[in-house]
């Protein structure tokens, strides 16, 4: 499953990094009404939400659908400003049908977008997103109701909202995350302008890759679908809050826009989901299973499996094959033969790279 972004018409400096208020908020949203999904941030959370005074705790629940499972696009700037009133401003300027059709991708789902016509003035339009909206629940259905009755006073209230979260707690740490964002975009603009956008793209993380034809990039995501740049390029915003989500704007009309979390120092690049499939696949054998668990008490060679199992060693040697692709032995030649033992790394990671590709 994989996004590619069509890059192939893109100017060669098309390709940006960039950091985002707005962009973090959102992710520190995101945080606050899915704080399972963010553990290393679940004492973060609680003390917001203990700190929050009740009409700004019940505003953020009110419009949480612009953040919770899916971001409003227009809440991942294209062009990222120094501040987060300037973002706002730009998000001023858009007209009510792009608000509002991007607002209703995340209370209606992402398969419809309401483009053309637009449900401001289309009846069998509205009632489509009414429709789809009640089918997500009551919460979604009001929003949407409320949305397409009066824009002009919801984006007055979602604007108000977020600057109130700015006093609240934005600010705080928004001066905290951007240090780590600036050392991050140092590092990619970087590698950019010395080793060209393949490094670059390999530094945001294991999900995110150049096409071998360079014509594209793609994105482990739960879709296949292409999007194109054009002209007008491709933003990856750094996060901190947003680990480990991949969130990323590819909707018609809306220039890609990819936030990436920002890595902890130290821990292993991310896995593709490819990777963990393969890993599944190969421990759902039970004979690669008993194998697993018998290098589990020491290094084996290919022969003493195959005695110790009452296997060939041609079938043992076909299951260890398959579990040497999938990351999960290593072996060391000793003299004539082949002594295997676990990668007991991958193979304790493979818990947290699962809901790591499940959750991007």
């Amino acid at each position: 499953m994989t996004l590619r972004i069509d890059i192939a018409a893109m100017p060669s400096e098309g390709l940006r990094f960039a950091a985002s208020p707005l962009a973090e908020l959102t992710a520190m949203l995101h945080v606050l009404a899915e704080p399972e999904h963010h553990p290393e941030f679940g004492a973060w959370a609680a003390d917001v939400w203990a700190g929050l005074r009740p009409g700004l705790a019940d505003r953020l629940r009110e419009a949480e659908f612009l953040w919770r499972t899916s971001q409003a696009d227009f809440m991942l700037p294209a062009r990222p400003c120094p501040t987060l009133g300037e973002e706002l401003d730009d998000v001023d300027r858009l007209d009510d049908e792009r608000y509002v059709s991007a607002a209703l991708v995340t209370t209606c789902g992402n398969r419809v977008h309401f483009t053309s016509p637009s449900p401001l003035g289309d009846a069998a339009a509205r009632d489509l997103a009414l429709d789809l909206a009640q089918a997500r629940g009551p919460r979604q259905e009001a929003f949407a109701e409320r949305l397409l009755a009066d824009p002009a006073a919801v984006r007055a209230r979602v604007r108000e909202t977020l600057e109130a979260c700015a006093e609240a707690f934005f600010d705080s740490a928004w001066a905290d995350a951007a240090v780590r964002l600036a050392t991050d975009l140092r590092l990619k603009n970087d590698l950019l302008k010395r080793q060209g956008p393949g490094a670059a793209l390999a530094s945001v993380s294991g999900a995110v890759t150049l096409a071998p034809d360079g014509d594209g990039i793609l994105v482990d995501k739960l879709l296949d679908k292409v999007t194109h740049a054009h002209g007008t390029g491709v933003t990856f915003i750094p996060s901190v809050f947003g680990r480990p989500h991949l969130a990323v704007v590819h909707a018609p009309g809306w220039q890609p826009v990819v936030q990436y979390p920002v890595t902890e120092p130290g821990p292993s690049r991310p896995v593709s989901l490819d990777t963990v499939a393969l890993r599944l696949e190969a421990l759902s054998h039970p004979a690669r299973l008993r194998l697993l668990r018998t290098l589990a008490r020491g290094a084996h060679t290919n022969g003493e499996l195959a005695h110790t199992w009452d296997m060939t060693p041609p079938e043992v040697s076909r299951h260890l094959a398959l579990l040497r692709r999938a990351g999960l032995l290593v072996g060391r030649r000793e003299g004539r033969y082949v002594r295997y033992s676990l990668n007991l790394s991958d193979l304790t990671a493979l818990g947290t790279d699962l809901l790591a590709a499940v959750l991007r």
